[in-house]
């Protein structure tokens, strides 16, 4: 027959041999356990090997089991404590999560905004530094060159501005006209 003391050491009774695991029970209290027993008397000691409630009620007198007890009473009071802090604290960490998502939303968005008007931006550049724009305004300023011209040749026809004044402008409007002409005409026929 054999039984389990401890948890960490058999004994064999009623056989020639036995054999003993190495104990995790520190030397000291070893020494205790063993003048607890010593004070048993042999019907004690057989009645704690064969009844469970009268072996669990020694082990629960013992003052080793007691504090150890007690500790893990202490450690399951404290480790419900932290869970109920924990679950307590729930509430605030789902309500600043939520915070930190629209908060992020909302700058992800004005980053968006700014972004796409930069974009814009750019591409209105591009745009005005293009070369067919630039084709289309030097084109739009010799028209608005010759409007002007033929505006000031038709004042002179009615007589509303002497010839003196006419040239005089009138030369100025018609150098700025062939500049742009010239300046458009080698647009036109560079690699732009």
């Amino acid at each position: 027959m054999s039984t389990k003391f401890r948890g960490s050491q058999e004994h064999h009774h009623g056989s020639s041999s036995s054999s003993t695991s190495t104990s995790h029970v520190p030397p000291g209290q070893a020494a205790g356990l063993v003048a607890i027993l010593k004070d048993k008397s042999v019907d004690e000691l057989r009645k704690l090997l064969s009844n469970k409630d009268a072996y669990q009620q020694f082990l629960s007198s013992l003052d080793e089991v007691k504090i150890q007890n007690d500790v893990n009473d202490d450690l399951c009071k404290e480790n419900l404590q932290l869970a109920d802090e924990n679950l307590q604290k729930e509430p605030r960490i789902v309500e600043l999560r939520n915070q930190n998502k629209i908060i992020c939303t909302t700058e992800l968005a004005m980053a968006q905004e700014k972004l796409n008007g930069l974009e814009k931006q750019k591409e209105e550049m591009m745009k005005l530094n293009s070369p067919l724009y630039l084709l289309q305004w030097i084109q739009e300023a010799m028209n608005k060159t010759e409007a002007e011209s033929e505006n000031l040749h038709q004042q002179v026809l009615d007589r509303e501005i002497d010839i003196g004044a006419f040239l005089q402008k009138y030369k100025k409007l018609r150098t700025a006209y062939h500049r742009k002409s010239l300046v458009h005409l080698a647009a036109r026929t560079s690699n732009i």
